[in-house]
């Protein structure tokens, strides 16, 4: 562990300050909330989460969506403050290695990072189902002969795949490009969901009830607990904006753009959960899932009006998937810089100044990894799998985030009782509540089968994936120890 003034007074590391082998500091704060509310996709969200959430939780999507965001938010107040005491593109993996361990540092990138190649892998499918369903309504329902499916795992994937190779080139091009074309994304986005919820408030047809925002009427614990989880993944995304610190002018202006974008979400998720009640049943709603959106428009529009929550699907499923490639590589960029990963990670391209290799590699494994996903037959079951997996991998890596803050600014419970409760108090309260629910849905996997089976309903599948992305881990992290003999795990780092 560094000292507090050493680590306040810190900023990015030896090379971070090298123009030869810096990042450019291109980016503002609006720059910043487009990268943290696209890495969210409130959009694929609302429009894939809230059909699964129904499934769970019942009539109570707005209740969950604000459960999840206090705690989400409580830990926001840690990573920003330990952004602006030392803005790093290693983020958690670095200051939860520095203030913590070093074991448990390097475990929180390496988690985050699978997690979000997870991610990106089921996204290009997400994406592809969105593109097959557009071409459906233009009535362009095969090509070459075959037939076009948006439940097609197979088909959606291939589709998606073109799609995300685009966005990682974006990314390799410049942020101050990607910023721009995600903002000119999220207008489109939010103009349409505020349009399609803003008018499902009124139109709808089903009773409204003050019981959608009563806690103590969720149907279960298992039903809190899992409908937890996947709420807290639907915020997950907004420390994406962490990831960038050492290319936004000013380390103020991501602790900002992280919050603003947080907020945002939040009034989207309570407007688009209320409205999506006041228009579909709840059999309609937990039905039709990854095609909720979609759906929901239909029900209140005709074509062509019908087809705009489709696009912006779209448009969020494309902004996501190169949002994901930007801090993931900065975060394999910050490892490679600290000699825990190779060399290969930490070119920079000589004009752009990103990193490139290491946004075309991992682009690379998640195509790898999203052509073997074509094993599980349907987009639906894709999702489930994959979401309830990363979002108990969230609630680890955000909670060890949230107590490396509270233990490295727990001085300031004694001389700023405020910032104390920020940067301490909440944090810790926060890491506690998503630990218990993280924990309590491991224990129901386990608990709700005794057997294996390779399908998204099955306990032990779904706590295996979580359990090897965790895992997987320790054989990298022991490599970089003892024959890489990186600095980083003996303290020797600036």
């Amino acid at each position: 562990m560094v000292s507090t003034e050493k680590a306040t007074g810190s900023g990015p590391r030896t090379g971070a300050n090298d123009p030869q082998h810096s990042m450019h500091r291109s980016l503002g704060l609006l720059d910043g909330v487009a990268i943290a509310a696209s890495s969210t996709a409130a959009t694929s969200s609302i429009g894939i989460g809230l059909g699964l959430m129904a499934g769970v939780v019942g009539l109570h999507l707005p209740v969950i969506m604000l459960l999840a965001f206090l705690p989400v938010l409580a830990i926001a107040g840690g990573y920003g403050r330990l952004n602006t005491a030392e803005p790093d593109a290693g983020s958690s993996y670095r200051w939860v290695g520095r203030t913590l361990n070093p074991w448990l540092g390097f475990l929180t990138g390496w988690v985050n990072t699978v997690g979000t190649v997870v991610f990106m892998a089921y996204t290009t499918t997400v994406t592809g189902s969105s593109i097959v369903q557009l071409l459906d309504l233009m009535h362009v329902r095969s090509v070459a002969g075959l037939r076009l499916d948006a439940d097609s795992t197979v088909q959606c994937t291939l589709i998606g795949l073109v799609v995300l190779v685009g966005a990682a080139l974006v990314a390799v091009r410049g942020l101050d490009l990607a910023a721009r074309l995600q903002k000119a994304l999220l207008v489109f986005e939010y103009v349409v969901l505020l349009g399609f919820c803003g008018y499902g408030l009124f139109a709808g047809d089903q009773p409204f009830s003050l019981q959608w925002f009563n806690p103590f009427a969720i149907p279960s614990m298992d039903a809190l607990a899992q409908g937890m989880v996947l709420a807290v993944f639907c915020y997950w995304g907004f420390e994406s904006v962490f990831s960038v610190g050492e290319e936004v002018r000013d380390p103020r202006d991501a602790s900002r753009a992280g919050t603003v974008a947080l907020v945002v979400m939040l009034l989207l998720f309570l407007l688009a959960g209320t409205a999506f009640q006041r228009v579909l049943p709840l059999d309609e709603l937990a039905d039709n899932g990854a095609h909720g959106l979609t759906y929901f428009g239909a029900m209140l529009a005709s074509q062509p009006l019908a087809a705009l929550p489709l696009i912006a699907l779209m448009f969020s499923a494309v902004a996501s998937l190169q949002s994901s490639v930007i801090p993931t590589a900065r975060g394999l960029y910050a490892m490679g810089r600290d000699g825990v990963l190779g060399p290969v990670w930490t070119r920079l391209h000589p004009r752009h100044r990103t990193p490139a290799a290491g946004t075309l590699l991992i682009t690379g494994v998640a195509v790898a990894l999203a052509l073997c996903a074509i094993a599980i037959p349907t987009v639906n079951d894709l999702i489930s799998a994959a979401v309830n997996a990363i979002g108990i991998i969230v609630a680890l890596y955000y909670a060890l985030t949230a107590v490396a803050a509270a233990v490295r600014f727990r001085h300031l419970l004694r001389s700023s009782l405020l910032e104390g409760l920020r940067a301490v108090v909440g944090p810790l309260l926060g890491a506690a509540a998503l630990l218990a629910v993280g924990g309590y849905l491991a224990w129901t996997f386990y608990d709700s089968t005794d057997h294996f089976e390779l399908a998204a309903d099955n306990g032990w599948f779904e706590l295996s994936v979580v359990i090897l992305m965790i895992v997987s881990g320790l054989p990298a992290a022991a490599w970089a120890r003892w024959r890489r003999r990186s600095a980083y795990f003996v303290g020797d780092i600036g």
